[in-house]
């Protein structure tokens, strides 16, 4: 073969390097695009059905033209704040699981499993139950317990380096012993157990304008801290060494990862107690649809997550009507056959 035919012959396979690449990227922002359309149809859903229906056009008018009325005051005043909040811990949680499952290479790490969630949840508790007072310092006070809780997990799990594996082991024992807490302080204040009860199952009941205000900062703060970080993610899911050889400080990084895991499962925990599976359940389903290039995964798996908790949220709300269930009974049925479904070998390849 002659020098001309094997210049042609690189050229023709950069264009068709090229040309498949450019697919893959309209595939995944197709991806995204459902995914969005999947989050607009559960809010309207959301704000739809409940035990006082309301017909999606006058929804429509109760939102962007009705000033007044009943329609406007259960729609604006209840369920538009309480499907708003939704959506931000879905988002928040997704996030967290994804970061989670990219730094330890395990499908099934997720912030409930690994005690992050946990750990976020006994000092929120404590401070529901011992300090209510503070309430108001309910997510900084997450976060640090989640932020505890990932180093004593972390330091746990060393030994001349942090192996995956052990650290998932790590964190779901470090979760039960947080788990027990929890319950050992509600034994001691039976009295306040029906106020933490909604807590510790994670749900939305009577979520407010103030939880939204309260949540919205910390979601958007996380969600533009993934963002950053997802390049670096992508290079660290090569492996160690490969990232090291690439300038990147692995354990640093990995811890710092987990850091906003743990900040983003902190803000969701504070607002709506253990709400478990979301973070298992979003990322490892957005992964197999989408790849695993966290450019496009953060995105997806936010909207999906968004959309999950609410759609979720309307059928706890709406399948015992006019008795209301705890969003998190319904994310435990979707999510513990998903992770028995996953235990039992069901993690495929994923795209490239």
């Amino acid at each position: 073969m002659d020098e001309k035919s094997l210049r042609n012959d690189s050229i023709k396979k950069i264009e068709e390097s090229i040309i498949t690449a450019k697919k893959k990227t309209v595939y995944k922002m197709t991806i995204i695009l459902i995914f969005t359309v999947f989050v607009v149809v559960s809010f309207l859903l959301s704000i739809s059905l409940g035990a006082y229906h309301v017909p999606i056009k006058d929804v429509i008018k109760a939102i962007f033209t009705d000033t007044e009325g009943l329609n406007r005051s259960i729609i604006w005043n209840i369920r538009v704040p309480r499907t708003l909040v939704a959506a931000l811990v879905g988002v928040c949680l997704s996030l967290s699981g994804g970061i989670l499952q990219g730094v330890m290479r395990n499908p099934l790490a997720s912030p409930n499993i690994i005690g992050v969630s946990s750990g976020a949840g006994l000092v929120a508790t404590i401070c529901i139950v011992l300090m209510p007072q503070y309430e108001n310092l309910l997510t900084p006070f997450a976060f640090i317990g989640a932020l505890l809780t990932t180093i004593i997990i972390y330091l746990i799990s060393w030994k001349n380096g942090i192996h995956p594996l052990r650290m998932v082991l790590a964190g779901i024992a470090i979760s039960s012993l947080l788990s027990a807490l929890i319950n050992l302080i509600l034994i001691f204040f039976p009295d306040r157990v029906h106020d933490t009860l909604g807590f510790t199952i994670g749900s939305l009941s009577v979520k407010n304008w103030t939880d939204f205000n309260m949540l919205w900062p910390y979601a958007l703060f996380g969600f533009l801290l993934s963002l950053l970080v997802s390049k670096r993610l992508n290079i660290l899911m090569l492996g160690d060494e490969i990232a090291t050889s690439l300038g990147i400080n692995v354990e640093k990084t990995r811890f710092g990862l987990i850091a906003v895991a743990a900040f983003l499962a902190a803000s969701a925990v504070s607002i709506v107690g253990l709400l478990g599976f979301v973070g298992l359940i979003v990322p490892h389903t957005v992964r197999l649809v989408i790849g695993s290039d966290y450019r496009y995964l953060f995105p997806a798996s936010a909207l999906f997550g968004a959309g999950l908790v609410m759609f979720c949220d309307t059928v706890a709300r709406t399948i015992a009507d006019p008795l209301e269930l705890p969003v998190g009974i319904i994310m435990s049925i979707l999510g513990v056959p998903f992770f028995l479904y996953l235990l039992r070998g069901g993690i495929k390849n994923v795209k490239s």
